[in-house]
């Protein structure tokens, strides 16, 4: 008869040291880093979803307010711009990408609260049912923006933290080496300054 001990030695070290790789921190990096990407995919898909809202809101307005031609151009000229920005999970570390994607989308979103105080001076239109329905689409998906924002903000800041922390560090330092911090999603100067609200 054979002896058991060996292969149950054998199968207990390589239990130990799969426990011991699993819960070390090697793959709490890629793990963080591809949840910060699937954040970043979020935001995007939110921001697309607005500039698919704009078409139609723009040609509601349209319909009402012939003489704002300036205020519908800038619109999808902004629109246009945003679109053509486009960032993947491989520029996410680019802090002048991530500059540039946000710019785009500060200016869209400047064309647009123009739009709307436009409305304002068309009765008609703030009470016309396909402008109604596209203006609160559009809250929502500025709310929606808003959160993926956050979600992404987040999901940097613990994968940055992990670059830096112990006991992810030496992963950091030796196997992902290559693996640099992702970029921050920052607020625009103006957004720091509060709306102008005029009655």
């Amino acid at each position: 008869m054979a002896n058991p001990w060996p292969r149950l030695r054998a199968f207990i070290l390589v239990a130990l040291l799969g426990v011991g790789l699993g819960g070390c921190g090697y793959n709490t990096i890629p793990t963080l880093e591809e949840e910060a990407k699937a954040k970043w995919s979020d935001v995007q898909n939110q921001y697309q979803r607005r500039a698919d809202l704009i078409p139609n809101l723009v040609a509601t307005v349209q319909g009402y307010a012939k003489q704002e031609k300036d205020v519908l151009t800038s619109v999808v000229e902004a629109r246009a711009k945003a679109t053509s920005v486009r960032i993947d999970a491989s520029q996410l570390t680019d802090p002048e990408k991530i500059k540039q994607f946000q710019d785009a989308q500060a200016q869209l979103s400047g064309a647009l609260g123009r739009l709307l105080a436009v409305s304002e001076n068309y009765p008609d239109l703030k009470s016309n049912q396909n402008f109604l329905a596209l203006q609160s689409q559009l809250e929502g998906t500025e709310n929606r923006i808003a959160v993926a924002r956050r979600d992404y903000i987040e999901a940097v800041r613990v994968f940055n933290t992990t670059l830096r922390t112990f006991p992810t560090l030496l992963w950091a330092k030796t196997v992902f080496a290559g693996t640099k911090p992702l970029a921050e999603f920052a607020a625009s100067d103006a957004a720091q300054t509060p709306p102008q609200v005029k009655f």
